[in-house]
Parts: structure tokens; C-alpha cells; sequence
């Protein structure tokens, strides 16, 4: 089954996915490789902040490398594979400097304000890669990108809102510190992996809201021919099949982190494919006024 509908950081990248045009799933793989590798350089592992700064600093010497024309570090084939692609496909370069801004951010700060500080990452951490996708198959419309961005976003907050305890313990809290404080619940509920109405209704609320961006971006699935439209139509099943279960769950993404198992997998495909058949797709209700 496609990696893209398992809806993890960087897991909901399709990729090497068998719905995807067999020479496009090399491209795919090198930028995939290069937002894995940068992620995992600022969250993986117990490396002091410095070590990891420096690690995304020296990613960045090398895009500014491929930028300049000059040749990419010896032993480093990945870049050499990314200038190459970027090259071909000509992609936009600024694309990967936003996403180790991102990973940058992600270093020192454990706490967003509101939703518009959580945006501005997710626009860095998350709508690049849907951009690069658009531009290495050619779709880069305004209508295209907008919606591209909208999934995009969605994804990381529904990676967000079922990881919220393994992000606990790492001392990162997604969750606007804005929208806690408006249902009343602190740090300490989070650590203590309460789970009552206060916690059901900030829940409730942020699924919604992923669940409205995500229907806002469908229709981009339904206007991309072939196996990338496919694709796409899969990502956005998985995406709403993650907030279903946490709904299912009452939302208790403590003690019952949402999952694809197999089943749901399938139950994916088959609405993606109809989605891809069909050309429809749900239509989204009324849009929360913070996603205007």
C-alpha cells in the first residue's frame, strides 16, 4: 500500500509508491531523501542543539551550492542526485531552504502561540513539499498550489493532533497555546494525559479545522490526471481516516494513537480509487473563520 496514506512526519510523502509514474518515483526519492534526512538531523537521536544546527547548516551549504552552479560536497551523492533534479524539473530552490527553516525552528521552539505561528511553520515544514510535488509533474496553477497547501497543512496537523503524546515527551506541545487556554487546559493535563470534556472540546475543534482544510484542498485530487491524481485522491482519504479515528477514540490520542493497520489501508485505496473514478468529492461545510 502507498506510503502516502500512512500520515506520518515525512511518512505521508509518496514515496517509491507503486500509484506513482515509474519515472517519476526516482525524483521523488531524492527530494523525500532530503526532507527525511534534514528531519531526522533536528528530532532524531539525543545531539545537542548546536550539533544539530550545524547539521542543517551543512545541508544549507550544499543548496547554496546548487544554487551557485558549483559541484556538491564528494561522498554526499544525495545532493549530487538533488542538483540534478532540481535542474531537470526545474524546481524552485527556495523550497528546501524553507524546509530547514522549518527543521531550524523545530530545534529551539516547543510551544506556538496561536494558529497563525502555527501556520507560518507549517508553510515552511509542510506546503514545500506539496509544491515540489506540483512542480516536478507540472501542475504549479495558483488554484493548484493554494489547495496543495491546504492538504499539505492539514497532514502536519493531523500528524500533529495524533502524536500529541510522543510530542509530549519531547517536550513539544502543537497545540495553539491560544486555543488551550480558550478550553481551558494546561501543560499539566497534557502530562497527565487527562482526558475530559475540556480536552474532548479543544480536540474536537482542532480536528474539525484539519478536517475543513483538508476538503478544502480535495478538489486539487480531481483535477490532476493519472496515477499522480490516484495518488493524491489516497492522501486525502488517509488524511480524513486519521481523524475519524481519532474521533472513534473519543479522542484520546494518549492510550489509543491512531494507526493504519491494513484494513484501513484498504478501506483508503478503495475511496481514493472512487474519489479518482468519480471525480468527485466531498464537499466541505462551513469554513471556520481562521482558514480564510
Amino acid at each position: 500500500m502507498t506510503e502516502a496514506v500512512k500520515v506520518e512526519h515525512y511518512e505521508n510523502f509518496p514515496v517509491a509508491s507503486v500509484l506513482l509514474p515509474k519515472a517519476m518515483r526516482a525524483p521523488v526519492g531524492v527530494i523525500y531523501n532530503f526532507a527525511r534526512g534534514a528531519d531526522d538531523i533536528a528530532d532524531e537521536g539525543d545531539a545537542p542543539a548546536d550539533a544539530r544546527h550545524e547539521g542543517l547548516a551543512a545541508y544549507r551549504r550544499e543548496l547554496d551550492a546548487i544554487r551557485a552552479g558549483r559541484p556538491t560536497s564528494p561522498g554526499a551523492p544525495m545532493f549530487t542526485q538533488l542538483a540534478q533534479v532540481v535542474k531537470t524539473h526545474r524546481l524552485d530552490l527556495q523550497l528546501f531552504y524553507d524546509l530547514l527553516s522549518a527543521f531550524d525552528q523545530d530545534v529551539d521552539v516547543k510551544r506556538y502561540a496561536d494558529y497563525e505561528a502555527l501556520r507560518d511553520y507549517c508553510r515552511r515544514s509542510a506546503d514545500p513539499v506539496g509544491r515540489l510535488m506540483l512542480g516536478l509533474f507540472e501542475f504549479e496553477t495558483p488554484d493548484n498550489l493554494a489547495c496543495s497547501d491546504a492538504i499539505c497543512t492539514s497532514l502536519q496537523l493531523i500528524n500533529f493532533w495524533q502524536d500529541v503524546e510522543v510530542d509530549w515527551r519531547k517536550e513539544r506541545v502543537y497545540l495553539p497555546q491560544a486555543d488551550m487556554a480558550r478550553f481551558g487546559v494546561s501543560d499539566a493535563d497534557i502530562a497527565a494525559q487527562k482526558v475530559d470534556e475540556r480536552w474532548r472540546a479543544l480536540m474536537r475543534h482542532e480536528v474539525g479545522f484539519a478536517r475543513e482544510l483538508m476538503l478544502r484542498g480535495a478538489p486539487l485530487a480531481t483535477r490532476i490526471p493519472g496515477r499522480f491524481g490516484l495518488e493524491l485522491c489516497c492522501v486525502v482519504h488517509g488524511g480524513l481516516r486519521i481523524l475519524d479515528m481519532i474521533e472513534r477514540v473519543d479522542y484520546d490520542v494518549f492510550r489509543h494513537r491512531p494507526k493504519l493497520g491494513k484494513l484501513d489501508a484498504a478501506i483508503v485505496f478503495a475511496r481514493g480509487l472512487g474519489m479518482w473514478l468519480t471525480k468527485r468529492h466531498r464537499q466541505p461545510q462551513a469554513v471556520s473563520p481562521r482558514a480564510s
